[in-house]
């Protein structure tokens, strides 16, 4: 069966914009031979099909044989490249630096070691003003090679001035790698488990942080090492539950960008990213205000240009913008409203299915789901979770559970009584084997046992007494991650008093609102 996600080169055709395909045969006439024919008919073979399908492409062009095939597609692919290297250059800095580290070292192989120089120390003014430590320590490091192997008459103080700069370029770089380690170690443990689920992992991942957190990195300069100093913390409060320290973190993650405006261009992935994380505390922490303020900013970011023509600035923008929407509906009670964008979301998803990683596809999944379920729409509830459930992938085991238990909790909804009990079992198992059982899922299972054995004139007794057990949990740090994956209480409410859930939350939405203002 033809799988587009599974061919490179059929990925990076499929990724380009239409000024980017006609570059390329642009590029193609100005440098290729009448050999190369071959090369733009497998571009354009490859662009009309819908899935990779080797079979089907040597079918409709006999011209491309098997054997030949392998290395076309390389070549292409080396091609292509260069073509997106030539039309990125004058716009991205990165692009420019290299561009003018290749032409200071075509001017060295030419003997004109002083023309050299000049552009190296242009670069290295550039990389300084940018605070791009690689790319001076790459500068310096050719600069001392030149001053090193020449009589380029520049040598008076010269050496204890590079070996001055080249010792601070260093030291800046290494503590800055230590804290973006730190923090993509972090946040690799929060992908694989979730939140903490008890003190031992607490107790795991504070020792971690410790350990790794050395003196040398606890006072932070300069954008970068600030940056992950930042994301360090934000991902430590966050895994530890700890919302307070994930709020105040994100915060500086963001307002980072606004010492540093400059960076905004150079860093737009991590703007993006820490915009999420700043709408993520909010919704957590109910702050409605902050919340709103924040998405209305992210909105229009956007919609400027660093948002939309970067294909990944705008997959990310997408993804966490409506993820935010989503939340908001969720906080609102809005839930009806909400599933207007489940359409545009679902086609985006596929539309981006080559970039997006599972992880972000499993989270909308799971929102998805939670819409409907807050609609009273619990079949396509079902239907979304059992996305989730049926993805064999080893990420989040925090999210397999909840949709597991969402599932269960929606076939009780609809009286599915011949499955409630083979499912009840399933998920108990499931969730202990993952050690995700909370004393809030525990009270949950226990009540879906009674519930088989009470009457309708017993159940509510019971959903009371379920009410009052899980309130009583609301504020124990262990159990809170239950009430971050599912509103069990407000779904208990709307049972008791026989509302829907969104009247329940929206009602406290509106209270809440009025105490804030």
């Amino acid at each position: 069966m033809p799988n587009k996600s599974t061919d490179a080169l059929f990925q990076l055709i499929h990724s380009l914009q239409k000024a980017e395909k006609r570059n390329f045969k642009l590029y193609m006439k100005r440098n290729s031979s009448r050999d190369d024919l071959k090369v733009i008919t497998l571009f354009d073979a490859l662009d009309k099909q819908n899935s990779y399908d080797e079979n089907a492409l040597i079918k409709k062009n006999p011209t491309l044989t098997k054997g030949q095939l392998a290395n076309l597609k390389a070549h292409l692919y080396r091609q292509i490249l260069s073509s997106l290297r030539l039309l990125q250059s004058s716009s991205d800095p990165v692009a420019q630096f290299y561009e003018q580290m290749d032409f200071s070292k075509i001017l060295y192989k030419k003997g004109l070691y002083h023309q050299s120089l000049r552009i190296l120390d242009k670069l290295k003014e550039s990389a300084r003003d940018n605070l791009q430590m690689p790319f001076l320590i790459e500068i310096l490091d050719e600069e001392k090679k030149i001053e090193t192997l020449h009589i380029t008459r520049s040598l008076h103080d010269r050496a204890d001035e590079l070996t001055a700069e080249a010792k601070e370029a260093v030291e800046s770089y290494g503590r800055q790698t230590k804290l973006s380690n730190l923090a993509l170690a972090l946040y690799g443990w929060y992908i694989k488990n979730g939140m903490a689920r008890n003190e031992r992992e607490v107790t795991e991942i504070t020792e971690y942080f410790k350990a790794q957190f050395t003196a040398e990195i606890s006072d932070p300069q300069g954008f970068y090492e600030k940056l992950y100093y930042y994301q360090s913390y934000c991902w430590f409060g966050y895994i530890r539950q700890d919302f307070l320290m994930y709020y105040r973190y994100s915060r500086k993650w963001v307002e980072i960008f606004h010492e540093y405006p400059n960076m905004l261009e150079l860093e737009t992935g991590n703007y993006i990213k820490g915009m999420h994380n700043l709408l993520t505390a909010h919704f957590s922490l109910r702050n409605f205000k902050g919340f709103e303020e924040t998405l209305n900013e992210f909105e229009n970011f956007s919609k400027s240009d660093l948002a939309t023509q970067i294909e990944n600035n705008r997959i990310q923008v997408f993804v966490y913008l409506y993820i935010s929407k989503i939340n908001k509906h969720f906080q609102e009670g809005t839930f009806e409203e909400g599933l207007q964008l489940v359409d545009f979301i679902t086609e985006k998803l596929n539309e981006y299915e080559l970039y997006l990683d599972k992880h972000r596809t499993l989270i909308f999944y799971y929102k998805i789901a939670s819409l409907y379920f807050g609609a009273g729409k619990f079949d396509k509830a079902i239907e979304f979770l059992n996305k989730i459930i049926n993805w064999k992938v080893n990420l989040r085991s925090d999210l397999q559970c909840y949709a597991r238990l969402l599932h269960l909790i929606a076939h009780y909804e609809l009286g599915n009584e011949m499955i409630l009990e083979y499912l009840i079992k399933s998920v108990y198992r499931f969730m202990a084997r993952m050690e995700n059982l909370s004393k809030v899922e525990e009270a949950i299972f226990a009540f879906l046992r009674r519930s088989f054995h009470a009457t309708a004139r017993n159940i509510k007794p019971e959903l009371v007494k379920l009410l009052n057990d899980i309130r009583s949990l609301e504020h124990n740090k262990f159990e809170t991650r239950a009430f971050v994956y599912l509103d069990i209480l407000s779904w208990l409410e709307s049972k008791i008093h026989q509302q829907q859930v969104s009247d329940v939350i929206r009602q406290r939405f509106l209270e809440g609102k009025r105490f804030e203002y």
